[in-house]
């Protein structure tokens, strides 16, 4: 009990500074990640308060990992099979070679592996849930709560500038609604702007937009397990000394992380159940609510942990970063929807 009542401030600051962030999102229909991100930062005094700070690490770390397993139940497996095989096809390689063209670019533009992974697959899968998914498996070192940080504020800005683009491009390229909610589902990251874009221009693009999207977020899966097994081998080989020190990656905690972590498990647990169509809508709605919550709370305090000189230190060269990925993405998607047009 003793525990717990040292962990209740920061729980319930991190809680009521959330609420503040959704309805502000709801006001001004702006990303309610990146509010929950600036809001925290603007209170990042009380991660360094003694009443707060326990509550804080625990909402950054472990209430992201449920945010992230309950997304789960945004996805069934009949969503995934009725989009077909070239579609699908079609995202999974444009995922794989976003995420490779990050990693590739953050090392010629001289930053560490990891961010390249963090960047690549928050553009790549699906914005900053992604992000915050991709931060929870990777080992610790020096910068990765602000590496994670930059990220949500890069996606979740390109996403909206995304958002009010995209349409407009669609509508130039005299587009059907499938290609446009294609184009737009595999090319937006985050999920709310992708609902505003592809319903801006019909129900049917809007309908085709949520179903690329979805099936980009279930991808997200497989990416967290491969994301935890470099991690794993990431922090045997520094224990073995094999890899050389790195003052921009930091130094690792020590513990082997898990080969699948837990928080993955119960991802696909909640997707198989959601999958059977035997789980009332009403609590698929509530998990779906409880994961965007904890999403919330959890960047709250991701901000509360990060200060915006150590944001600004980082320079021009990841905004490049992102902007790069984000435009290898939109090119790739739109070569893969002439070269079906052509086929």
């Amino acid at each position: 009990m003793l525990a717990w009542q040292g962990l209740w401030p920061g729980l319930a600051v991190c809680a009521v500074v959330g609420l503040a962030a959704s309805f502000l999102a709801r006001q001004y229909s702006a990303p309610v990640m990146l509010f929950a991100l600036l809001l925290g930062m603007a209170l990042n005094f009380l991660s360094q308060d003694s009443r707060c700070a326990a509550g804080v690490e625990i909402v950054s770390r472990q209430v992201l990992r449920w945010g992230v397993a309950l997304l789960g139940f945004r996805l069934t497996l009949g969503e995934v099979a009725d989009i077909g095989w070239q579609p699908l096809m079609m995202i999974a390689l444009s995922v794989t070679l976003t995420l490779g063209a990050g990693v590739l670019l953050a090392r010629l533009l001289g930053f560490p592996f990891f961010l390249g992974l963090l960047t690549g697959g928050a553009v790549a899968i699906c914005g900053a849930s992604a992000a915050l998914a991709l931060s929870a498996a990777m080992p610790a070192y020096a910068q990765k709560e602000r590496a994670t940080s930059f990220a949500v504020i890069g996606v979740s800005s390109l996403s909206s500038l995304a958002m009010m683009a995209y349409p407009a491009f669609a509508r130039w390229m005299q587009w059907s609604p499938m290609e446009a909610g294609f184009f737009m589902g595999a090319t937006i990251h985050d999920v709310a702007q992708v609902v505003g874009a592809g319903y801006s221009l019909s129900t049917e693009a809007g309908d085709m937009a949520v179903l690329v999207k979805l099936i980009r977020v279930a991808l997200l899966l497989p990416v967290v397990i491969f994301v935890s097994w470099i991690s794993r081998h990431y922090v045997l080989d520094r224990e073995d000394g094999s890899l050389p020190r790195n003052s921009q990656i930091g130094h690792e905690t020590g513990k082997t992380p898990p080969l699948v972590p837990w928080f993955v498990v119960l991802f696909a647990a909640f997707v198989g159940v959601n999958s059977t169509g035997l789980v009332p809508a009403a609590l698929v709605s509530v998990g779906v609510d409880l994961s965007q919550a904890c999403l919330v709370a959890s960047m709250v305090a991701i901000g509360m942990r990060t200060q915006w000189r150590e944001i600004l230190a980082l320079g021009w060269r990841p905004v490049a970063l992102m902007v790069a990925e984000t435009v290898f993405l939109g090119s790739l998607i739109l070569a893969l929807i002439f070269a079906m047009k052509l086929s």
